[in-house]
Order: structure tokens, then sequence, then C-alpha cells
């Protein structure tokens, strides 16, 4: 079994970033830097890199001043209705980003509601959602809850002891905080910025949707799909996001390993003061203050795909509901499809994930480390990345008793998402399994049961509740996914949900039947995280904590 993994993995991992890696560095007399230095040499190509780091560092830093005060709130106080801000606080995430970016445009665009008010009241405009800024601006507000999800579960778990006793040594308020609480929360924050500066970089849809191609991701999509799969700039392009991420990873796991993170004993837990009154109004105003900016894209989205003509004016000036007789009646295969490929691709997650959890915890088999190495690679890769390499690799590829390529078959998108989507299932199984005393098992081989039955009998059972939330992380997540989606459809008809609004809002048909499958994938990707917390009973935001 082990051997059969390394080797699947090789082949849809390994692999494909390989042949992106040696076609970015092929000469005609071997390997070659050339390339790479004709990259630095290209202004629009260093454009688009300084962009992309401008994007991930601003998202990190705007959804830092939006997650830590929240975070600090939902974590230290108590107040009438604090599980319904958590609630709403993990909502941004629900809505895919490339769906936000549509109902910002609509809210605050050139011709959006505010601008539109601004023009009335003042006879200004302000550009929100111009450029660059409109890009950052989207992504974060749909990424900062990583932030104050992974903050907010670090802070929860630091011992009061530890802030009890800088407060009798005279350090309060600001500086208890910046000196001790923030520092000791640190590996949370750290996991959630570096989880949020990976997706910003990885995230295709938004500047596809906003016309904004200057950043890394757009670039390699469109060397791609305009100048062709030998254009040796789009590997390049593809080269520089891995590193990218995986320079993201190097730094945050240097971060961490300047300090010590634990502690050597654990006093009471906390209990969050309880505010009443004129306090509790307080905590409401400024959860209402941070959250009600990034809400704005669901009543957007939900008003728009109801709407038949919604141009300069406050609301649509004309009502419809053919725009979910459209994608319901008269092309229900994108929401079909989303659910056939989803699923496939967690019930392939669930699998392997469980082997993968179980060799690597129950056996000391040599390369285990690698295993787990490539079995996490996918976690660091943007989409595109993967796309690509596999349009290089399996494009001339036949599938035996087909014979036609696998890139012209859907099972290629259900392959991209399990691969995308296994590391969620692997730490899920991972974290399970952790907490199985291997003596369960041995009690059952002591009985006689082979090592298989003993798996599948005992082990299994109980990663159940782990690995059906890893696989419901997985599910979500799929539904949504536009990076790979967009570059490895066949044809239109096996195109899922992401690739459906992304047709939609491009063609005649109008907006409103993108944004009513926005709707339902925002059903789907709700739906799908609830039952993650009801399962890990974590509460809200537990499917998204690293």
């Amino acid at each position: 079994m082990f051997g059969a993994l390394l080797a699947l993995l090789g082949v849809f991992v390994a692999y494909p970033l390989i042949r992106v890696l040696a076609v970015a560095v092929a000469g005609p007399d071997g390997p070659t830097l050339v390339h790479l230095g004709n990259f630095f040499r290209r202004a629009l190509f260093l454009e688009a890199t300084v962009n992309t780091f401008v994007a991930g560092a601003a998202a990190v830093l705007f959804g830092s001043l939006i997650a830590l005060p929240l975070a600090l709130l939902l974590a230290r106080c108590d107040f009438p209705g604090r599980a319904l801000v958590q609630t709403l606080a993990v909502l941004p995430l629900v809505i895919p980003p490339f769906v936000g970016a549509v109902a910002f445009q609509q809210v605050l665009g050139r011709s959006g509601v505010v601008n539109l008010a601004l023009l009335d009241l003042a006879g200004v405009s302000v550009p929100f959602m111009d450029g660059l800024t409109g890009v950052v601006l989207v992504q974060t507000l749909h990424y900062f809850p990583f932030i104050l999800i992974n903050t907010a579960a670090a802070l929860a778990g630091i011992d009061p002891a530890a802030e009890e006793a800088a407060q009798t040594l005279g350090c309060h308020g600001w500086r208890l905080f910046v000196r001790v609480t923030l520092p000791l929360a640190l590996p949370g924050y750290v996991a959630g910025a570096l989880l949020t500066f990976i997706r910003v970089i990885d995230d295709l849809g938004t500047p596809l949707m906003l016309n904004y191609p200057k950043l890394l991701a757009p670039q390699a999509y469109l060397r791609v799909t305009t100048v062709g799969m030998n254009d040796v700039d789009g590997y390049v392009i593809c080269v520089i996001l891995v590193a990218i991420s995986l320079l993201a990873l190097w730094g945050a796991k240097a971060l961490l390993g300047r300090g010590e993170w634990a502690s050597l004993a654990r006093g009471p837990e906390r209990v969050p003061r309880r505010l009443t009154g004129a306090r509790a109004s307080g905590a409401w105003a400024l959860a209402s203050l941070l959250l009600g900016v990034a809400l704005l894209p669901h009543a957007g989205i939900v008003v728009l795909s109801f709407s038949k003509v919604w141009s300069f004016s406050y609301v649509p000036t004309r009502w419809t509901l053919d725009n979910y007789g459209e994608i319901l009646v008269r092309a229900p295969h994108f929401v079909w499809n989303t659910v056939r490929y989803a699923v496939l691709a967690a019930g392939i997650d669930v699998v392997l994930g469980a082997a993968i959890a179980w060799l690597l915890l129950r056996t000391r088999l040599p390369g285990r480390g690698l295993l787990d190495t490539i079995a996490t690679v996918p976690l660091a890769v943007p989409g595109v990345v993967l796309a690509i390499g596999y349009l290089r690799v399996f494009h001339g590829w036949r599938v035996p008793g087909v014979e036609a390529p696998l890139t012209s078959l859907w099972i290629i998108l259900v392959i991209a998402y399990a691969v995308r989507r296994l590391p969620y299932t692997v730490r899920a199984a991972y974290a399970t399994l952790q907490q199985l005393h291997v003596s369960m098992e041995e009690c059952a081989q002591s009985l006689g049961a082979p090592p298989r039955r003993t798996f599948r009998r005992i082990t299994l059972p109980l990663m159940a509740r782990g690995l059906v939330a890893g696989g419901l992380i997985a599910f979500v997540t799929s539904a949504v996914e536009l990076s790979s989606t967009i570059l490895l459809v066949p044809r239109i008809e096996l195109g899922p949900l992401s690739y459906g609004i992304y047709v939609y809002m491009q063609s005649a048909v109008g907006r409103g039947a993108g944004a009513a499958l926005g709707v339902v994938a925002i059903v789907l990707v709700f739906a799908g995280t609830w039952l993650v917390n009801r399962l890990t009973d974590r509460g809200a935001g537990a499917a998204f904590r690293v």
C-alpha cells in the first residue's frame, strides 16, 4: 500500500510540478536560468510580481486590522448575541471570492449603490473597485476570517496565569496586549496570516472578474490561454508562484522557530468577561463596524440573482425569477456537475487521507516523511500551477479503453480537486488518529484479528468523525474551486458551478443567472461548513482553522 500511494502521489502531484520546473529551466543545450532572467527584465512581469506581494501583504495587514479586535472581543468577552457575531464573522468565507467580487462591483463599483448615493449627496464618486485597490478590498474582506478564527483559538488557549503575572508587575492595557498577549497568540495569528497570504496569491477568479490581470496568477492563465502551452514564460510564472508560497511557509516556520510557545503548566480556564448594558451595546457596535462592509456581498448577490435590470439605480428596476429558471431548468448541468465532482473528490480524499494518516502514525516504514511532504505540497501550490502541470503532462496521455486524452474527460477535474484538497483530509485524519491510543488496535490483534481487519473494523470506525469532517471540507472547497477549473474544463457542458458563474458573468444572458449560481454555491458551502462545525463540536469557523 505504501508503494502504491507514493507512486500515485508521484504521478499526480510531484511529476506535474517537476515538468513545470523542467520547462521553465530548459534550454537548447541543457538546463539554463536564461528564461528566469528574461522574466525579471520584463516590466509587465516585474509589476505583476510586485503587485502579487503587495496584494498578499495588504490583505494580511488590513485583514489583521479587522480580525485582531474581533478575535480579542470574541475570545475575552461574553455578551448577548456573541454566538451570532461568531457566525457572522465566518460568513465572508461562505461566499466564493470571485462571487464576492461581482457583488462588490454592484455595491461599491462606479455605478454601484454607494457611489450613486455619493453622487446624489455630494456630487463625487470614489473608485473603490478600480485596479489593484478593488482586488485587495475584495480579498481582504473575504479572507480576514482565516486570521480571526486562528487567532481567536490561540487567544482562548493562552494560560491566564501568564497575563496575571504580567499585570502584577504593572503591565496593563495596550502594553499587556502588545508585550504579552499577542506574542503568546503568535502561532495562531501566523497560521491564519500564512493561509490568507497563500490564498490571495492563488486567487485567480477575483482579478479576472475585476478585469485586473497585472498579478502573477492571471498572467500565468493568460499566457497559457492566449500564447499557448509551449510559452515558456507561463511556466516561469508558475515557478515564481510556487517559490513565493514556499518562501511564505519558510518565513512563518522561521518566525515561530525563534520562540518557545508551550506552557509548562496549565492554570484554570479563563472565564470570558461578561458585558451587559452599555458595554454590550459597545461590543455590538464594534462588531457591526468591523463586519458591516464584509457582509455586503451576501445581500448584493441575493438581490442581483432576482434582478432583470439593475444599472445606475439603488435597487433593481425589474425583478424576475427567470435567473433561477435558467440555471435549474435550462442549464442544470452546472449544479449537477459540481455535486458529482465534489462528492467524488471528497470520497477519494477520505480514502487516501485515512490510508496516509495510518501509515504515518502506525508504521515505521522508511520514506514516511517523503509521503507526508508530497501529500502536503498541494497546500502551497496555486491551482493555476497544478492545472498547467496537468495540461503539460496529461494532454497527450490517452486513457486506455477511451482513446481520448485525460484532459478531455471530466475526470481530470475530479483528480485536480482531490489533489488540491488532499492536505485537508490527511491533517483531519492524522489529528483524529493521534487521539486514538494504539492499545485499542493491539487488543484486536491480540484476539487474532489481522492488521487489515483491525484497520477496517476498529481503526476506521473510530476515525469516521474526523474523516467525514475532512471530507466535507474537501467537498465545500472543491465546489467553488475556480483557479484550476477554468483551465481544465474540457467543454462548457462539463463545467461546474464556479465555471458556470464565470461564463454567465461574461455572457449576454447577464449577471443575474451567474448570481443565482452564486447563491447555490453559497448554500452548498454554508451547509457543508455547518455540518463540519457540528461534527467537530468546535464552534463557528472550526472548518477553517489551521
